[in-house]
């Protein structure tokens, strides 16, 4: 029982150290447009977006093919990830759909990770790029997503934290179930 509390704090431990140095890193650049970002976040955040989920399908529909990613599994990492609500944020301040974190969401160019086309277009790219990096092992994909890519990297694999290996299952199973697999 310590062994996993112990596995749980290192996780969170990791993943604020990972947002920390991206935050650092943002920090520093001249042309920071961070504050204008979270200016932008918590404006959004008091007028929520609307949009149907028929609006959100065709959207996971073009940037999944953009991207050349299965759109089942974009549709399962947003299932998890937000349930679909395009006005999600997380305890540790991921929005939207996908659940970009501030930095990850400038970096790849998303100016209001609330409105659901920019989150889909950044987080689709972003997917794809972890696609990319861990050889098309959506297990490993998905680790990265969650607990970021230098976990899975450290450990050579999916990190030994519960919440992520559950992450990586729920969103395997969904996965499985868009796509009509029996499991």
């Amino acid at each position: 029982m310590q062994l996993s509390s112990l596995n749980v704090t290192l996780q969170r431990m990791n993943m604020i150290e990972n947002q920390f140095q991206s935050l650092a890193s943002i920090a520093q650049k001249p042309d920071n447009d961070f504050q204008k970002i979270l200016e932008s976040t918590a404006k959004n955040s008091k007028n929520p977006t609307s949009v149907s989920r028929s609006e959100i399908d065709n959207l996971i529909t073009k940037y999944a093919d953009k991207n050349g990613l299965d759109e089942d599994f974009v549709k399962a990492v947003i299932n998890q990830e937000s349930g679909f609500n395009p006005n999600a944020t997380s305890h540790c301040g991921a929005m939207g759909l996908m659940q970009l974190m501030p930095s990850t969401a400038q970096g790849l160019g998303v100016k209001n990770a609330y409105d659901a086309e920019q989150n889909i277009e950044g987080g689709t790219k972003y997917l794809k790029g972890l696609m990319d990096r861990f050889d098309n092992n959506k297990s490993l994909a998905l680790a990265a997503y969650n607990a970021g890519p230098n976990a899975v990297k450290k450990y050579g694999g999916i990190p030994p934290y519960a919440e992520t290996q559950n992450y990586v299952k729920k969103v395997l199973s969904k996965y499985d179930t868009y796509k009509g697999v029996a499991g």
